[in-house]
């Protein structure tokens, strides 16, 4: 039976390539994006039209993750077309470029609730049925920055991917005595197929930011340069298509975390010392059996 399947940030980047890929699994895909009637009109568009020249089932649905209305409308209208939700992809987010001190903390705190609280408003809203049918996976997208090498003027981002990776592995424990899985997916550094560096926010503070410009000119440059140069034949199709693998891997076999970082930043050595430290702990308290679901 075809997994329902819920993707949030769809419109772009990791999420449309992920809905496609899902897709053409075999699933039934709705790619969750806003403004379905305005800005992104022609990405709903473009996927209706792939639906129909694949012969899958892809479908787009109304969704901004930033308002719990938009995000409860979005799970009726799914759960009454198909009476339930299999697979949650948390992949909305959101990227800001600067030195940190010249950002606002209001510039910091929509960066949060775009990256991290909108996960909150989606699980609430989808977790209730998952638990009520004792299976189900959530998909979290989280990156490479919140365990491995990190570079400056990433920092807003950065953090605020570091508190979704944290939510994520809390919620998995959470879950697991009700037969839902959690798999967090770690992307690394992506300088092809994603409008992550086009689309971000940059500091509301110029002054601030033209002072750090005077001892760390050109920076991001360099720093993209450099990552390019490392995986330079690196797409992000390698994150979609890492994704609909773990999904179409039968129940309880689904990895709890998984890398897919070709310039090698570090993160997957340090996430496994972490991740082995945290069902070390849980077994050595009487709780192993939380880390089973997806182990």
């Amino acid at each position: 039976m075809s997994n329902v399947i819920l993707i949030t940030g769809a419109s772009s980047g990791f999420g449309a390539l992920t809905a496609r890929a899902l897709a053409d699994g075999g699933d039934i895909v709705y790619a969750g994006m806003r403004q379905t009637a305005g800005r992104n009109a022609p990405q709903v568009e473009a996927a209706a039209a792939y639906s129909a020249e694949h012969g899958v089932d892809l479908r787009s649905v109304e969704l901004d993750v930033s308002s719990q209305e938009s995000v409860d409308q979005a799970v009726a209208q799914v759960e009454a077309e198909h009476g339930r939700i299999d697979v949650l992809v948390h992949n909305a987010g959101h990227m800001m470029v600067g030195p940190a001190e010249a950002f606002t903390t209001e510039q910091l705190a929509e960066l949060y609730d775009v990256n991290v609280l909108s996960t909150q408003r989606v699980n609430r809203a989808v977790l209730p049925g998952m638990r009520r049918q004792g299976s189900g996976l959530v998909v979290w997208v989280s990156s490479s920055s919140v365990k491995g090498g990190t570079p400056p003027y990433l920092a807003p981002y950065f953090a605020a991917k570091a508190g979704m990776d944290s939510l994520a592995v809390s919620y998995a424990g959470e879950l697991a005595r009700w037969g839902v899985e959690t798999t967090i997916v770690v992307p690394g550094s992506f300088t092809r197929g994603t409008n992550h560096f086009a689309h971000a926010g940059h500091p509301a503070d110029s002054g601030v930011e033209a002072e750090y410009e005077t001892r760390y000119a050109g920076l991001m440059g360099q720093v993209a340069e450099k990552l390019a140069a490392l995986a330079p034949d690196a797409d992000a199709s390698l994150v979609s298509d890492e994704i609909a693998r773990v999904v179409a891997l039968p129940a309880g076999t689904r990895p709890y975390r998984v890398h897919i970082d070709p310039a090698n930043d570090g993160s997957e050595a340090v996430s496994e010392l972490a991740d082995r430290t945290r069902r070390e702990f849980l077994e050595r308290v009487g709780l192993g059996d939380l880390v089973r679901v997806g182990a």
